[in-house]
This record gives C-alpha cells, sequence and structure tokens, in this order.
C-alpha cells in the first residue's frame, strides 16, 4: 500500500503563474530557434549527453560527458564505473523517448517499457493465478474422480479429495501474490524493498496526470516531477522523473519535434536546499526556475556553438574540393567529441591524416590524454 498521497488542494497557482509563464516563454523560443538552425542537430545530440551527466550530478554522482561519450562509442580506457553505466542509461533512456511519438513515454505501453517490466503485472505463467487456478480445478476433478464409477469412491475419500482441492487452490492463490510481487521479478532483497509497492505508487502517481490535465502544461510537469519525488514511485530510478515530465512539456506542444527539453540541465543550478525543501511552494518555484534556467543555458549553447561553425568554415576559404575539412566540420558538429578512429572511419582517410586534418581545423583536445584522444569545439 502507498504511505503517502499527494495533495492537490492547495497548490500555490497565483505565486507560480509568472514563474511557468516565464519558463514557457524561455523553452518556445529555445524549441523555435533549434527547429530554424544549422546546428540544431548538433545541439540536441549535446543536450543528449550533457542532460545525461547532469542527471547524475543531482542524484549525488559525478560523470565527465567525455567519459560517457568515449563509453558510448564503446572507447573506454578503463573499466566502466557503476555510475557511467546508469548515465548510459539516462542517455539511452532520453534518446528513445525523443525518438518516440510525444505521447508514448506517458502511455501505460511507454511506462512499462521505461521501467523495464511489466505494468500491471502479468497474471498468468508457470506460478500466475490464471493457470494455478486451473491446476487446482484439475485437481479438484481428479480428487473428487470425476470421469470415474463413483461406486468405486467411498464417502471418506470425497471428503479428503474436497479437502486437497481446497489446499490447492490455496495454495495457488499464495503462488499467483508471489508471482506478482517483487520477490517474483527476481529482485535481490539486499537491493530492493520487496514491500515497496511500485505498481500501486505509479497508479497513484498517473491519478495526479489526471487531475491536474486543464492546467497549463509547463505547471502540469512541475507538479508530475514534484508528485513522483513526494511519492517516490521507483526505488531505484528517480532520473525517470525528469524525462517524464519533458515528455509532457513535449506532448503539450511547448517544445516540439525531437526536442526534449534538458530539465536536469535547469535543476542543476538551482540549490539542493530549494530543490527538497520541505515547503511544497519552494519546491514548486525551484522547478520553474530550473526550467527557465535550461532554456537559457540551451540558448547560450546553442549561440556558441553557431558562432564555433562560423569561425571553423572561415578556415574552409581557398582549400582545394578535394578537401576533407568540410566533412570534418559537420562531423565536430553533429557531436560533442571525436575521436581519431571516428575521423579516420566517416572521412576515410588514415589515422596519420586525421591527426593532422583535426590540428588543421583547430579542435580542442577534450580529454587530456596522450592515447585514446577525443576533441571538441572550443
Amino acid at each position: 500500500m502507498i504511505s503517502m498521497s499527494y495533495d492537490l488542494a492547495n497548490l500555490p497557482i497565483q505565486n507560480l503563474l509568472k514563474p511557468i509563464s516565464a519558463a514557457g516563454a524561455a523553452l518556445a523560443r529555445l524549441d523555435e530557434r533549434i527547429a530554424r538552425s544549422e546546428v540544431g542537430i548538433g545541439f540536441l545530440e549535446r543536450s543528449h549527453f550533457a542532460d545525461a551527466c547532469a542527471s547524475l550530478w543531482i542524484d549525488g554522482e559525478l560523470v565527465h560527458l567525455e567519459d560517457l561519450v568515449l563509453h558510448e562509442a564503446s572507447h573506454d580506457i578503463r573499466t566502466p564505473t557503476h555510475e557511467l553505466t546508469i548515465a548510459r542509461d539516462v542517455l539511452r533512456t532520453r534518446r528513445r523517448i525523443a525518438a518516440q511519438p510525444p505521447g508514448w513515454a506517458l502511455s501505460p505501453e511507454g511506462l512499462r517499457s521505461l521501467r523495464g517490466q511489466a505494468w500491471p503485472a502479468p497474471s498468468s505463467g508457470d506460478h500466475g493465478i490464471v493457470e494455478s487456478g486451473n491446476a487446482a480445478a484439475q485437481v479438484d476433478a481428479t480428487e473428487t474422480g470425476e470421469g470415474e464409477d463413483s461406486d468405486d469412491t467411498s464417502a471418506l475419500d470425497t471428503e479428503l479429495a474436497a479437502i486437497d482441492a481446497v489446499l490447492a487452490r490455496s495454495e495457488a492463490v499464495l503462488k499467483g501474490a508471489v508471482a506478482t510481487s517483487g520477490a517474483s521479478r527476481g529482485r535481490d532483497p539486499l537491493v530492493y524493498d520487496l514491500d515497496w509497492d511500485e505498481d500501486a505508487r505509479l497508479e497513484e502517481w498517473r491519478a495526479v496526470l489526471r487531475q491536474v490535465d486543464p492546467l497549463p502544461p509547463v505547471l502540469q510537469a512541475i507538479v508530475a516531477l514534484d508528485a513522483w519525488n513526494t511519492l517516490e514511485v521507483l526505488q531505484h530510478a528517480p532520473w525517470l522523473s525528469r524525462h517524464l515530465a519533458a515528455s509532457i512539456l513535449r506532448q503539450a506542444g511547448v517544445t516540439t519535434g525531437a526536442h526534449l527539453a534538458a530539465i536536469n540541465l535547469g535543476l542543476k543550478t538551482i540549490p539542493v536546499d530549494r530543490r527538497r525543501h520541505r515547503n511544497r511552494e519552494v519546491r514548486l518555484l525551484a522547478i520553474a526556475d530550473g526550467l527557465t534556467a535550461a532554456a537559457e543555458i540551451g540558448l547560450k549553447e546553442h549561440d556558441r556553438l553557431a558562432l564555433a561553425r562560423k569561425m571553423m568554415e572561415r578556415k574552409l576559404s581557398g582549400r582545394r574540393t578535394s578537401s576533407k575539412l568540410p566533412e570534418l566540420v559537420d562531423l565536430v558538429m553533429a557531436t560533442p567529441l571525436v575521436h581519431a578512429g571516428t575521423v579516420t572511419k566517416t572521412l576515410g582517410v588514415t589515422p596519420q591524416a586525421a591527426r593532422r586534418i583535426v590540428t588543421e581545423l583547430g579542435l580542442r583536445e577534450m580529454t587530456g590524454r596522450g592515447r585514446f584522444r577525443a576533441w571538441g569545439v572550443t
């Protein structure tokens, strides 16, 4: 059972009107700029990586963007840490949501897929209620001697068979209950609280979504994020709530296309004592400020990339038509980091030529290593 519920009776809407208006305007402005920009694709790819690293930072872990890029490309120079593995999951989940239709992540099918387990839990299987119930009926029919000569069955045997049938049905119900619990999903009781009913908590959260549906989209996302954190829906994936809040904005049209708001980047700038304050109004205002900050950071990053591209394009003047520099510019703008292997494979040049044209373009080495180096725009 859920230990708490989320009360929507006294939302401080009056105090939230100005912050949510500012956040909505900033997000819409960023979305419009991305849609019309020649560096929009590269910006979105960078936002995926940056948001994943910021998500780990919010949860108290540190993952460097350079390490995440190399890990995603399977070019690790050391054994990946547990935090880096989580960051990769956050990154892939964000990409998956962005690649799906706007309403997919909030649908029952989307939530089931994102959780990585059935929701609601299936009631059939080797130990499910359906099959066990049928087994009980079969035991009942077998033990009571259906289809046999009634003259061969004494009254005592009939009573014993009835008792066995009741015991079999009881055992089937118990097995079905175990099948729907966390233990039957292969969860280690040392890692998971088996009394933590994620299905019930998730249903409570979806009920909150239905109640806030008439509210403005930005306010819906803010309340949904705060409700998820308050209800503590999932034990080991608090980062999913930020993706779902971004999905609410995308579904409502505040952000369009493949643009998924980088909420983690904005929340990273908000002090933790505001984000986790006991007073709900303080938390809601903090989330609203985080959305505005995310949009402002995105605008600055977009302008930085646009300026970097113009600076690199100036170096292309006077080059031969067979030069690989234009292709390298496109490659560098499409991803946060490039390494020698990527340049060699994409441009079809030797490793020595790859390092040479990287130097000609003036890219900055981002890892500080002598081997397994990677470059990016300054």
